[in-house]
């Protein structure tokens, strides 16, 4: 079942101006450490993959319906990939403590993401999923 479903679109522009004003202040502050080395392996585009980094984060709060509140900070949401090479969000703090309070008992959360960016624009979309655990086979019950 779906249990949160977040969207977020940015503006390229708004966050090079951001680098040009702030510079490392702001990236120290928004991204993780796996996010600013994927953008400075990007150097020509930069300023869109920090964007498309920003719209996750954004897209995530609003999944879990907090926003930045209730202890879910930026720097607590980051950009990771899967094995297969598929974004997905590495949780942690108040972000991830927010995914276990949503999540129904017997059942795990997993975060589907996806990213694209067209200058001027980087838009993001989560869908967070509860799939019931199966616990037919838990060992519960069982004697030896």
């Amino acid at each position: 079942m779906i249990i949160g479903l977040g969207s977020d679109l940015c503006n390229i522009e708004r966050i090079q101006q951001s680098l040009d004003r702030f510079g490392d202040r702001f990236v120290e502050r928004v991204f993780t450490p796996v996010e600013q080395a994927k953008a400075a392996r990007r150097p020509y585009t930069r300023a869109g993959t920090l964007a498309k980094r920003f719209a996750a984060k954004e897209a995530y709060s609003k999944a879990v319906g907090t926003g930045f509140k209730a202890g879910v900070f930026m720097k607590d949401i980051g950009v990771v990939n899967a094995p297969s090479g598929a974004p997905t969000l590495a949780l942690t703090g108040g972000a991830a403590a927010r995914l276990a309070a949503i999540t129904p008992p017997g059942h795990k959360a997993v975060v589907h993401l996806t990213m694209t960016d067209d200058h001027p624009w980087a838009q993001a979309f989560v869908v967070i999923e509860a799939i019931a655990l199966d616990l037919s086979h838990s060992g519960e019950g069982d004697t030896a």
